[in-house]
């Protein structure tokens, strides 16, 4: 195992982070990166990635790893230290007011016009070509903030990987992921082994998340020059949804880091056997079929459905009450589906997003992740 350290621009005089990445195996053909943490706050990720160090170091010392492992248990030292009198501010960047996980770059269109003239007949050859060119593009951008310094230290190591591992959760939620419907029957195996109850596809869910920049050059290089040249499969990206903030304890964490080394396994990246992979609980469904359900006014949540329960069109879900005026306010689903993720809090805005569902027929448009 080799260990990195990589400075960021400093916001402040006297202040300085860093982000710390774990390296195993050799330097092969194959590629994979798995961070933690990208949202601060949310650390069931950073549990798992404890577990996967160790076990990823003994993999390595046993000559079983197949690929190079790029681990980085703390992806955001930025949230890391957003701390107000007790509670972690994790999800946006306290000076910009940015989500952690939206507008990162897009690079692929620079891509093309560096490698126009370079690629080969070659699949191999290219896809040194196109890892080198997303180096140095990120090598040598000049930062003009920690925040962007932050993001092109991640996107630098992540974006070269055949699979982007990015390990996230929600507040009260069941196990789920989101990919895109070209990577989905590699990353399935992945979602059996965890348990997802929940797979969401979208090509483009809009904000610029992380693992959409990811593999967004190696999709426009492969549309753009697909028919002249033999192009690489590209990266294969997930975000996986480690059930909610709260769920953070030994046992979880080494149960998925024991089920992301299985699919490890079994997609060829890591030497070894593993049984028969769990039956997949839910089949795949579009993110934009997904229904999310808001507060119209404040006031205290009665839940009245519990996670993992379909609901059906018309039903309630759950309950805002007044106490001042004894007004309660039904939340009623209008499409349904399986209740996934819901808020964690117990009193609510007006305008709150409370509760999310998995269906089919929702037909959402535009930004479909929540802000």
């Amino acid at each position: 195992m080799q260990q990195q350290h990589h400075p960021l621009l400093s916001a402040s005089l006297g202040t300085q982070r860093e982000i710390v990445s774990f390296h195993f195996g050799t330097d092969s053909q194959q590629r994979v990166y798995i961070q933690a943490a990208l949202h601060g706050d949310e650390l069931p990720g950073m549990a798992v990635a404890w577990y996967l160090k160790q076990k990823l170091l003994a993999l390595e010392s046993a000559g079983q790893l197949k690929a190079k492992i790029t681990l980085v248990p703390v992806a955001n030292p930025l949230a890391m230290g957003q701390h107000w009198h007790g509670s972690h501010l994790g999800r946006f960047h306290t000076l910009s007011g940015q989500d952690f996980n939206r507008r990162f770059p897009a690079l692929g269109e620079a891509l093309v016009e560096e490698l126009a003239g370079l690629l080969t007949q070659s699949e191999y050859e290219n896809k040194r070509l196109i890892r080198e060119a997303i180096d140095r593009h990120y090598r040598d951008r000049i930062a003009r903030t920690e925040l962007d310094a932050q993001r092109f230290t991640l996107m630098r190591m992540a974006s070269q990987a055949d699979l982007m591992i990015d390990l996230h959760c929600d507040w009260d939620a069941l196990p789920h992921l989101y990919t895109t419907p070209h990577a989905w029957p590699d990353i399935e195996p992945l979602a059996r082994w965890l348990g997802s109850e929940v797979q969401l596809l979208a090509q483009i869910s809009g904000g610029e998340p992380f693992d959409e920049a990811c593999c967004e050059p190696w999709l426009t290089l492969a549309e753009r020059f697909g028919d002249e040249y033999p192009m690489p499969r590209g990266l294969l990206p997930v975000t996986l949804e480690l059930r909610g903030v709260a769920d953070v304890s030994p046992e979880l964490a080494e149960k998925d880091a024991d089920a992301i080394i299985n699919a490890l396994i079994e997609g060829g990246y890591i030497a070894g056997e593993v049984g028969e992979s769990p039956a997949l609980i839910h089949p795949a469904t579009a993110l934009a079929g997904c229904e999310y359900i808001h507060a119209a006014q404040s006031g205290l949540v009665f839940y009245r459905r519990n996670l993992g329960e379909w609901i059906k069109a018309g039903e309630v879900v759950a309950e805002i009450v007044d106490p001042i005026t004894n007004q309660v306010m039904p939340l009623v689903a209008e499409f349904g589906g399986v209740l996934y993720a819901r808020n964690l809090t117990r009193f609510v805005t007006a305008g709150m997003l409370v509760v999310r569902l998995a269906g089919e027929n929702a037909g959402r448009r535009g930004e479909l992740l929540v802000g």
